[in-house]
């Protein structure tokens, strides 16, 4: 394995599902599985001992679900470069909500296609992106928007974003939409690289893990507000 070889653990309590996407991930010449969990509690050891660029992670899995197992991995600070991509029946799933304030860095349904698998691996190792932007919209509409307020690390006043500049909240603003750092770029007539560079500064002024947890501070702090339920949108 390079150094610039895409490791991934696996975590899922169904063995088909786990050989399936293992033989897949393997065959890609930048991608290989290092270990495989079936429960979330394995999952948080595995990640501890093999320190995997990305872990895919099941939600509903005995002993330890999803969503707490990937709480205590993205809580360990000797586990920041590793990235947690949550495998979902639904894409639009409330469970995934939870998923992304404990620190996962994007989402996908277990339907996906095999490329689009592959890509989902690289960009959350890459940490550019959310992946599905539609469905990331949506999902935070839903859900991150109305946070559960007795729980205070799911609020964010909007004095955070003082320290932010006019043009890095813009930046953080356009994210919070799905949009990638090339679509920012061609929308404002930039450079990809420029927007890289704000959208980077951003998150290091706000503590942002990665550009997930960015999108939900955007919505938590009312940068970008939610569509009203049913909403058009374009």
């Amino acid at each position: 394995m390079t150094d610039s070889t895409i490791s991934v653990l696996l975590a899922d309590d169904q063995a088909l599902l786990r050989e399936a996407f293992a033989a897949l991930l393997d065959a890609a010449d930048d991608i290989t599985v290092v270990g495989e969990a079936t429960n979330g509690r394995q999952a948080v050891e595995l990640t501890r001992e093999l320190r995997p660029s990305v872990v895919i992670m099941d939600i509903r899995m005995p002993e330890l679900d999803g969503i707490a197992a990937t709480a205590q991995i993205c809580a360990d600070q000797e586990l920041n470069a590793t990235r947690i991509l949550i495998l979902t029946t639904f894409e639009i799933d409330e469970y995934v909500a939870g998923a992304l304030r404990a620190g996962a860095s994007g989402f996908v349904g277990k339907g996906i296609a095999a490329g689009d698998l592959l890509a989902a691996v690289r960009t959350v190792a890459s940490g550019e992106t959310l992946l599905s932007p539609a469905a990331t919209r949506a999902l935070v509409a839903r859900f991150l928007a109305t946070p559960d307020h007795s729980d205070d690390t799911l609020t964010s006043p909007p004095q955070r974003l003082a320290s932010l500049t006019a043009r890095e909240r813009e930046m953080v603003a356009l994210a919070a939409t799905g949009l990638s750092n090339q679509d920012i770029a061609e929308r404002m007539f930039l450079s990809p690289f420029t927007v890289r560079s704000h959208v980077h500064r951003a998150m290091t002024k706000l503590g942002a893990r990665d550009r997930a947890q960015l999108v939900v501070i955007a919505y938590q702090t009312g940068l970008v507000r939610a569509d009203p339920p049913g909403a058009p949108r374009d």
